[in-house]
């Protein structure tokens, strides 16, 4: 069934959506708010519609053309075709939207909190990082590259504009170097990430496989005859069934860690560890998060899923005490090494469960969280209302939970005092929200 659709806004997610001739809604992938479209409808959700897009009628002042030849297939960024002025607008209204909807404030107090998205200074060329599926495709030999939007299939771009310029040519150099590699052998390699830093000059390349046997010497001869990388590593991973689990890290060439600088901090960080792919950017989550947070020379202070520390030091340069809390190995020890490195006495790192670990650190006077997309769990919130902080920031990448976790701890006596989102992956639906709150009983 054929709809004429004018698509009014972007979700969180890669679909526009617009209204049927029936009333009904429909979401639509690849299009800009105001675009006008045909669209075939290709299932009937019962509150809404999903459509594919055929053709766009009348195209929106916010279409532009997409940076990426592979935009319309590659399912790594569902935005490039819509202004960027428009994207970071919307990704305000999607905080404001989730705010209303999940969070249950209303419209006018949501308006008021939520701050205009802090724009990034690069659109294309801000990732410090890439991530590649790699598979032995039948008839094809080893592939790398990424999904195919809403399939399994490797689709292999010679370059990625979102990348740094440094390397936005490597994967294509990698690609080849593993593809001769894996032609004497299957080799076992299911991921590769490749992370540069435009301010230490580092260049990593890591190479995901199972504890199985490697040819260590010919990958990282190979590898460094192909790029000129400062580390080469490789990631030992296991299937349990659920998840795989970290066996361990081997240096095949050079650094066993990937260095970094956030403001006035350098972090050495291994393979497996999380870090933000936009270093910018990071500065300015980070600025804004501990700006609100008002952190005294005397507080103490708990970081809470901390990972390798992006907040916890520049905390550390002014508060009594940090209690630095993660439950991910691999971050744990970097941070360690970072707040050595640094001669920060004043940081006592917890590896364990932040819901576990929150009510042994008694009272605090400020805390910040950085949780998982999936938020705070439950019992977490009254773990924080026991500890008392006065003042807390709250980082969330998933405005649909964080939302949902404002509610909770208005609930336990935790008044939002405002939001600001920051768009850290510019092309995409992705954006992270800084919030802080105040204890008012």
């Amino acid at each position: 069934m054929q709809e004429k659709i004018t698509i009014e806004r972007l979700t969180y997610g890669d679909a526009g959506v617009g209204r049927s001739a029936s009333g009904k809604a429909v979401f639509v992938n690849g299009v800009a708010p105001g675009d006008v479209v045909s669209a075939e409808v290709t299932a009937d959700k019962g509150n809404y519609l999903e459509a594919k897009l055929n053709e766009v009628l009348t195209p929106s002042p916010d279409r532009v053309t997409p940076a990426c030849p592979l935009a319309d297939i590659c399912g790594g960024c569902g935005w490039q075709q819509v202004s960027y002025e428009r994207q970071i607008a919307e990704k305000r209204d999607n905080v404001v939207s989730q705010l209303q909807r999940v969070g249950g404030f209303a419209p006018e107090r949501a308006q008021e909190l939520v701050a205009a998205c802090v724009p990034s200074k690069k659109q294309l060329g801000y990732r410090n990082k890439l991530e590649f599926s790699c598979a032995e495709v039948p008839g094809k030999g080893f592939m790398m590259g990424y999904h195919r939007k809403g399939s399994d299939e490797i689709v292999a771009p010679d370059a990625c504009p979102l990348a740094h310029k440094a390397i936005q040519r490597v994967p294509k150099a990698v690609r080849g170097a593993l593809r001769f590699l894996n032609s004497r052998g299957d080799l076992g390699i299911y991921r590769v990430g490749i992370r540069h830093s435009a301010r230490t000059g580092d260049l990593e390349i890591a190479l995901w496989t199972n504890p199985s046997g490697f040819p260590r010497a010919m990958v990282a001869k190979t590898l460094e005859q192909a790029v000129k990388a400062t580390g080469v590593v490789r990631v030992m991973t296991s299937d349990t069934g659920k998840a795989r689990k970290l066996k361990g890290i081997e240096v095949l060439g050079g650094s066993a860690r990937w260095r970094e600088r956030v403001g006035n901090e350098e972090f050495a960080v291994s393979a497996p560890s999380f870090f933000q792919v936009n270093t910018a950017q990071a500065d300015k989550l980070v600025k804004i998060a501990l700006d609100g947070l008002e952190i005294g020379e005397n507080d103490y202070v708990a970081d809470l899923y901390c990972g390798v520390g992006t907040f916890t030091l520049p905390m550390a340069r002014t508060a009594e005490m940090v209690f630095a809390v993660e439950s991910y190995g691999s971050s744990v020890r970097d941070l360690r090494r970072a707040s050595e490195a640094a001669h920060l006495d004043n940081i006592e790192v917890i590896g364990g469960d932040a819901a576990r670990e929150l009510p042994e650190l008694g009272e605090l006077d400020a805390l910040l969280v950085d949780p998982p997309r999936a938020g705070l769990a439950a019992e977490i919130i009254g773990s924080i209302a026991e500890a008392g902080p006065t003042r807390m920031a709250y980082v969330s990448c998933n405005p649909s939970t964080w939302a949902r976790d404002v509610k909770r701890l208005e609930e336990a006596g935790y008044e939002l005092m405002g939001a600001t989102p920051v768009d850290m992956f510019p092309q995409t639906h992705h954006v992270e929200v800084v919030s802080h709150f105040r204890r008012t009983f």
